[in-house]
């Protein structure tokens, strides 16, 4: 159970990491003109964060697929994405507490 909690923990603290970083950058960026850049650097960062969710989350499961034991990767994958999703519920009721 070890696992899965280490991959759905690094996956929320990039979540976190990202949001911190876009609302740092918002502040500072507040007074200056928009230009074609800013959704550029949206798109790149939707598609690295899309690679990385995908590596936090696969990458494992793969593995064990890969090895035989598909059990193992099915239960892996789903502790994986439940875990997860208990981060998200946590995000969520900060959400309304704050």
């Amino acid at each position: 159970m070890k696992k899965p909690f280490y991959f759905a923990g690094a996956a929320a603290a990039y979540i976190v990491l990202i949001v911190s970083g876009i609302n740092y950058v918002g502040t500072i960026m507040r007074d200056q003109q928009e230009t074609i850049f800013i959704p550029m650097a949206m798109l790149g960062l939707f598609v690295l964060s899309a690679a990385i969710m995908g590596f936090l989350f696969l990458s494992e499961p793969l593995k064990l697929f890969l090895e035989g034991h598909k059990q193992e990767a099915v239960s892996f994958f789903l502790k994986t994405v439940g875990i997860f999703a208990c981060f998200v519920a946590v995000f969520l009721i900060l959400l309304l507490i704050i």
